[in-house]
């Protein structure tokens, strides 16, 4: 399922590293909600400490991040206190929510084919529609243009 901006954000429940679940219907914020393909790695890492970066800006203008790969919430906890992370981040094992947002396809690295999370970002608003969607993201610069467009809301 191709999700579209300004359709509603399909709801969810997921286990965070706050200790909680996070339910999206519960929040009543603007949400930036990243799919990030795996914790400690190049990209995913300059991608999370660069919203990171960003975090006090982004809860003034009523918002808050949230990350989300299929590593544990045990991988998740070490990847968010090494680089001091200001979010928290979920995990999704079993694939429902990366496949629900459709971030889960076909990829390749040095010639081989697999299938993994594609990174991509959901701009959530505070009455849970689809903002925007940035979908193959590349990492550079990504989380200020990420804020940018936050602030239109």
């Amino acid at each position: 399922m191709k999700l579209k901006e300004n359709s509603k954000a399909p709801i969810f429940r997921l286990p965070s590293t706050d200790g909680k679940l996070f339910e999206l219907n519960k929040i009543k914020k603007n949400l930036i909600l990243y799919f990030y393909p795996k914790d400690d790695t190049p990209g995913c890492t300059i991608e999370s400490r660069d919203f990171s970066k960003l975090n006090n800006l982004i809860s003034k203008n009523n918002a808050i991040v949230i990350g989300i790969s299929k590593d544990s919430i045990e991988s998740h906890l070490k990847f968010k206190k090494k680089y001091n992370l200001k979010f928290n981040l979920l995990s999704d094992e079993n694939l429902k929510v990366i496949k629900k947002y459709g971030v889960w396809g076909k990829k390749s690295f040095l010639g081989k084919e697999f299938m993994g999370i594609v990174r991509s970002t959901f701009l959530i608003n505070s009455k849970g529609k689809i903002h925007k969607i940035w979908s193959n993201v590349r990492v550079k610069e990504h989380a200020n243009e990420v804020l940018k467009e936050l602030k239109k809301i």
